[in-house]
């Protein structure tokens, strides 16, 4: 009985364990109502304001201090990973403090960021003029490239699978 029971518990905390758990942000004083129009509109305001968003990046680089990137934004659900099944809400610059290899921030990855609101920036979409709000970031996650596909279906047994 007691090999039935310490089995039992072994598989119980080994498929806890091949669960995918969401990031861990802290979302003290975090008004999720603030989106990067909002943002752009009531900068004076708003400066200094911690903030939480994410979305698909659409480009990242290295400036003289921090690595830049230039998202657009979705609505985050449950697990504050962006919704891209949902309406974008515009534009924002991430700044992250020092040196991110780029190459691992590739335009099309989903990202998470926390952080305050610096101010607005002036940038170009194509040949329009556009103002994007600057989050400095306090804590981002990049999603994995498996989890940005929602997993739909349901998986029973032991054996191999091989995905593409």
């Amino acid at each position: 009985m007691k090999r039935c029971f310490f089995a039992l518990c072994l598989l119980v905390a080994g498929l806890l364990s091949a669960c995918a758990t969401a990031p861990k942000f802290d979302t003290t004083g975090v008004d999720f109502s603030i989106t990067p129009p909002r943002a752009v509109t009531e900068n004076t305001t708003l400066q200094g304001t911690p903030l939480l968003w994410g979305g698909i990046i659409i480009a990242s680089s290295n400036l003289k201090q921090v690595t830049q990137f230039e998202i657009l934004a979705y609505p985050l659900d449950g697990n504050l990973r962006p919704d891209t099944g949902k309406q974008p809400l515009g534009r924002f610059l991430a700044q992250q403090q020092g040196y991110l290899e780029t190459a691992d921030y590739t335009a099309g990855r989903l990202m998470t960021v926390s952080g305050t609101l610096q101010g607005t920036r002036i940038g170009r979409i194509g040949e329009s003029e556009y103002t994007y709000p600057v989050l400095q970031v306090k804590q981002h996650y990049l999603w994995s490239r498996a989890s940005e596909e929602p997993d739909t279906s349901v998986h029973f047994g032991i054996g191999v699978m091989f995905h593409n």
